[in-house]
């Protein structure tokens, strides 16, 4: 009976720090979505305890308790996966910017009628050696 407050309670708890992120514009809308269901389905299973064993039951798992443990698991791999999708297409964007930056700084050098890849004044990051 105790676990199933703890669960509960740390459901919902988790719940209040995502609405305090959201306000405090910390987490945005898709994450604070994925976190919601975290939290929702971790009161569920600390209000209801025989959903996991029912589940359990349902999907052949001879040990219902370990089905928490594997979706768990599998969700934090699935989230990993969806994060390096995301990091990679991030690094896509950086090195397409830097690419066409070249290439406008080229334009500009050949318009003002300085040599290729001499340094500008103006510019903060030139080293003055």
């Amino acid at each position: 009976m105790t676990s199933q407050i703890t669960s509960a309670i740390l459901g919902a708890a988790l719940a209040g720090a995502i609405l305090f992120l959201v306000r405090r514009d910390h987490l945005h809308g898709p994450y604070a979505v994925w976190w919601f269901g975290v939290a929702a389905a971790t009161f569920v299973l600390g209000v209801f305890p025989g959903v996991v064993v029912w589940l359990g039951h349902v999907s052949g798992i001879g040990y219902a308790p370990i089905l928490p443990i594997i979706i768990g698991l599998s969700l934090v791999l699935i989230r990993l996966l969806k994060l390096d999708i995301d990091r990679s297409k991030q690094e896509r964007q950086i090195r397409r910017l830097t690419q066409k930056l070249a290439i406008l700084e080229q334009e500009l050098d050949r318009c003002s009628g300085r040599p290729p890849g001499d340094a500008r004044s103006d510019d903060p990051d030139a080293d003055a050696t």
